[in-house]
């Protein structure tokens, strides 16, 4: 069909118009930055808009080198460039070769002018800087009552604990009058003694975010008693009241969490806490228990009654071993006593005289032993087996018995 292109020849033949135009080919545009985004390669992307309309930008990273001030959302810049189109997309874009400040360049330099002041004064110091409370009840807030900082912190706050009291001083954040309402707001909330003040508002333009580098907030965030968390702007937006707070949170979000405990966590904590008590006190009642059964052993060992059947027990022990010591000795000495008594038998006088012998004594018992142990006419007594003699020595004659 006559006169059908594919969109790959209408996007060129547009680049094409594009780079024929001399306007195009070296221009220069005014406006604000907004959705700045750089990229890991080093290229920097970017929107250019004022109060009609808004344009794509980019600056590849060979000219990004040559820019002596970082790219920030709301600052007033002069792009210098070329409109081209990008054939993938079909969208035209402006190429960035140079970046300048415009109309709020002065602004950047009294901005950089009061943040060396007031470090050489040693309002950034550490040794200023209060801890923020770990576990706050009570949270003022400063920042406009309609914004969308109130909210997220709102938001926030009751997620992480309900049971936090949120004190808002509804201030404003933003034109000639903001500057002292802020500080109004700082010195009243300091006053009522609560844990910590966050200070911030919503992202904007190095003019938005003014107010918070005049001189009476600085002033009110450096003597206030209770720590202050600033919260203005994005991540990379700061003002001077960043630097001299207690502590910068980059976003009114992040402010709420930095403030707010979670309280979920620490119910874990909790918990966890009494699984280790618990724990704890399940050993030591059964190191207890133990202790208790080793105890009662020997309370039952030295029990008076138990003392008293073991003795009983040892003395009837006793008393059998030595009634079996007395048997055996008895039986010994028995048997010791019947072999003296044959031995004992064997020497008996009466043994003697029952085998014809005879006993002899004097009247008074004394032995007559010998013929020499008797004189003539002396009365002797003779025992035989069967009876007594009393004698009277008639004769006595000396000399030995021979065998007839």
């Amino acid at each position: 069909m006559a006169g059908v292109y594919t969109v790959a020849q209408i996007n060129s033949y547009i680049k094409n118009m594009f780079r024929q135009d001399f306007v195009l080919s070296r221009i220069s545009v005014k406006g604000e930055i907004s959705n700045c985004k750089y990229h890991t390669s080093g290229h920097i992307y970017f929107t250019l808009k004022d109060s009609d309309g808004v344009l794509s930008a980019i600056m590849f990273a060979g000219n990004a080198k040559t820019l002596g001030f970082r790219l920030e959302n709301g600052m007033q810049v002069i792009v210098s460039g070329r409109v081209d189109v990008y054939e993938r997309d079909g969208k035209y874009q402006l190429y960035a070769s140079e970046v300048e400040l415009d109309g709020l360049g002065d602004l950047y330099k009294k901005f950089e002018q009061l943040k060396q002041s007031y470090e050489e004064m040693g309002y950034f110091s550490a040794e200023y800087k209060r801890p923020i409370p770990a576990f706050s009840k009570k949270v003022g807030i400063v920042t406009s009552p309609t914004g969308a900082a109130i909210q997220d912190i709102m938001n926030i706050s009751y997620r992480r604990n309900p049971y936090v009291s949120l004190i808002l001083y509804p201030a404003l954040v933003q034109g000639e009058s903001a500057a002292l309402s802020i500080e109004q707001g700082i010195k009243c909330l300091d006053a009522l003694g609560l844990d910590v003040i966050i200070v911030g508002r919503g992202g904007g333009s190095i003019e938005d975010l003014w107010a918070f580098n005049e001189e009476i907030v600085v002033e009110a965030i450096f003597e206030a008693k209770t720590p202050i968390i600033s919260a203005v702007g994005h991540e990379t937006d700061f003002t001077i009241a960043d630097f001299v707070a207690d502590l910068r949170a980059p976003t009114p979000s992040a402010a709420a969490e930095l403030a707010v405990c979670d309280i979920s966590l620490i119910e874990a904590q909790i918990d966890d806490c009494l699984k280790r008590i618990n724990l704890a006190m399940e050993h030591r009642l059964e190191n207890y228990r133990h202790t208790l059964q080793r105890y009662e052993m020997q309370l039952k060992y030295l029990n008076p009654v138990t003392q008293i059947e073991d003795k009983r027990q040892h003395m009837m022990t006793l008393e059998e071993r030595m009634q079996q010591a007395m048997f055996q000795l008895l039986a010994k000495k028995r048997h010791r006593m019947e072999l003296l008594a044959v031995k004992l038998e064997g020497l008996s006088p009466l043994q003697s005289l029952s085998q014809g012998y005879a006993y002899v004594e004097h009247n008074d018992g004394r032995r007559i032993l010998s013929v020499s142990d008797i004189k003539k006419q002396d009365t002797m007594n003779i025992y035989f087996k069967d009876g007594t003699v009393t004698a009277q020595a008639l004769e006595v004659h000396n000399g030995k018995i021979t065998d007839a």
